[in-house]
C-alpha cells in the first residue's frame, strides 16, 4: 500500500462529495461504511440540508473544523469543480474513487498542487471489522495478487 493511500485513511475525518438525496449513489454507501469503520463524514450536496437524518454541506467550503481528506464520488465533469474548491479550502489529501478520474482532472490536481489517490475503491484498504471473505477484502486480494494494490 502506498504512503498516500495509508497518509488518506489515516485520518478520521473525511468529507465525502457525491453523494445524492436517493441514497443510490456509491458516495452513499462509502459515506455509511466509513461511518461503520470510525470515520467521521462530512456529507457534501450542493442542495440538501440533510440526506438519511445525516446533515449535509453545500461544498467544501461549508465544513468547520480540519478535514483530514476528500473522498470525491463524481463522474470526471465534475470532479475538476470538487477539487477547485478542495484546493482552495486548503485540503492536499484527495482520493478520487473509480470513475471520478480522467486525464484532465489528474492534471488539473496537479496544476493546483495536489497528489491524488486516483482510480482505486477506498472500501478496499479500510476493512478493518469485515468478515474475512468480504467483497472489499476479496477485491483488495485480488489486486494485491496482480500487483495493483
Amino acid at each position: 500500500m502506498d504512503q498516500a493511500i495509508q497518509d488518506f485513511i489515516a485520518g478520521k475525518r473525511i468529507a465525502v462529495v457525491g453523494v445524492s438525496r436517493s441514497g443510490k449513489k456509491f458516495g452513499n454507501t462509502i459515506s455509511l461504511e466509513l461511518k461503520q469503520r470510525g470515520y467521521q463524514v462530512f456529507m457534501v450536496h450542493p442542495q440538501a440540508q440533510e440526506i438519511g437524518g445525516e446533515r449535509c454541506y453545500p461544498n467544501l467550503a461549508s465544513l468547520q473544523g480540519k478535514v483530514d481528506g476528500v473522498l470525491i464520488c463524481l463522474p470526471p465533469t465534475s470532479a475538476g469543480q470538487a477539487l477547485r474548491e478542495a484546493a482552495q479550502a486548503g485540503m492536499k489529501k484527495v482520493w478520487l474513487q473509480q470513475g471520478a478520474q480522467s486525464p484532465e482532472v489528474l492534471a488539473l490536481a496537479r496544476e493546483l498542487g495536489i497528489t491524488p489517490v486516483a482510480g482505486k475503491c477506498i472500501l478496499m484498504y479500510v476493512t478493518t471489522g469485515d468478515p474475512f471473505f468480504s467483497p472489499h477484502r476479496l477485491h483488495g486480494a485480488v489486486m494485491k495478487l496482480i500487483g495493483q494494490y
